[in-house]
């Protein structure tokens, strides 16, 4: 049932979770002389999101049972997900470091001990597929989580076909990262993402995934008409129910735009095209995926529902973490009025 809708308010997201260590202010590391820690990971950002939209949301993970472990747990719980599916062994939590950019010196991210963390040393069988797709209604599953290594990629698998053959749903945000996957990065990771892409119901793309992971060709010259093309391909070719994404730009100004777009059925929606300037620019992708997955589980409309998502995108710059703190009200409220003064 790939083309069942997303009704259910249960969501299980598999994922690292990872320590982000981040330099104050504008610094850089061989500036600073403190970091501040917190956690992030994809699959936690997004149910982070998700939870604060009043849904029931269950991450799938591994943590060490050490102080490490115990702080990243206490941290995820905060967050309202919950971690009945955390499995607790291996040794360490991976790391990454920000350097927050300014103006024209963009933000640079430095990973540290990830592929000996206890997510991406888990073994195979380590989570009960079968009976996660009988407890969850949805799976949330991230292209970062894929560049990792095979285990993690049989698992990703595993999970997406137990979810497929139990009549779920399965969201896949593609989410690719040329310095995770490295040399010849596209053709290797390209096989990985066409099995994913034929289990998935929601995609997470734009039209630069089309052409440089999956090889398709256009010859259209605007990234617009490009997208418009080949989106509904992709969707064709794989039988994807709903592909979503954001086109982005920087100004002179060094101020972000970015506008939504929704495809289902070829039918394309487009967000507004918003203006902002960033205060932290890390998740705020996955702010506009957990904006897609509401707007779907709650039955909005395409054009509410890629509104919600591009609002969602913006409030998440305007937040210190990778977690965007704004509530469905803040949302709706910002959708609008864009810009607002002091509450009082």
């Amino acid at each position: 049932m790939g083309n069942a809708p997303l009704t259910s308010r249960t969501i299980a997201a598999y994922g690292e979770v990872m320590m982000r260590l981040s330099v104050p202010g504008g610094e850089l590391l061989t500036q600073a002389d403190t970091l501040r820690y917190s956690f992030s990971g994809t699959g936690v950002n997004v149910l982070a999101m998700l939870a604060r939209f009043g849904h029931n949301t269950k991450l799938v993970t591994s943590l060490p049972a050490n102080p490490q472990g115990d702080a990243a747990i206490g941290y995820v719980r905060k967050l309202g997900i919950g971690t009945t599916y955390v499995r607790r062994a291996g040794s360490h939590v991976g790391m990454y470091f920000l350097e927050a950019g300014f103006g024209p010196r963009p933000s640079r991210v430095t990973y540290a001990g990830r592929q000996d963390s206890s997510f991406n040393t888990a073994p195979e069988g380590a989570y009960d597929a079968e009976a996660l797709a009988g407890e969850n209604e949805v799976l949330h599953l991230c292209g970062i989580s894929l560049a990792m290594n095979d285990g993690v990629r049989r698992q990703m698998k595993t999970l997406a076909k137990a979810f497929k053959s139990a009549g779920r749903s399965v969201v896949f945000d593609c989410n690719y990262r040329p310095v995770l996957w490295g040399e010849d990065g596209y053709s290797r990771a390209r096989p990985h993402y066409a099995e994913l892409l034929a289990l998935a119901d929601v995609v997470l793309m734009n039209e630069r995934d089309a052409t440089q992971l999956l090889g398709m060709s256009s010859a259209q010259v605007q990234p617009r008409e490009r997208l418009v093309e080949l989106i509904p391909a992709v969707a064709d070719a794989y039988g994807i129910r709903t592909i979503a994404g954001t086109m982005r730009g920087v100004n002179e100004d060094y101020t972000h735009t970015l506008q939504g777009f929704i495809c289902k059925s070829g039918n394309f929606s487009f967000s507004r095209k918003l203006t902002f300037p960033v205060y932290d620019r890390i998740g705020a992708g996955d702010a506009f995926a957990a904006g897609i997955v509401h707007g779907e589980l709650q039955g909005f409309s395409p054009a509410t529902t890629v509104e919600f998502a591009a609002a969602s995108a913006m409030l998440a710059h305007t937040y210190a973490g990778d977690i965007s703190l704004a509530s469905e009200a803040d949302i709706l409220r910002t959708m609008s009025k864009p810009a607002g003064d002091v509450e009082r």
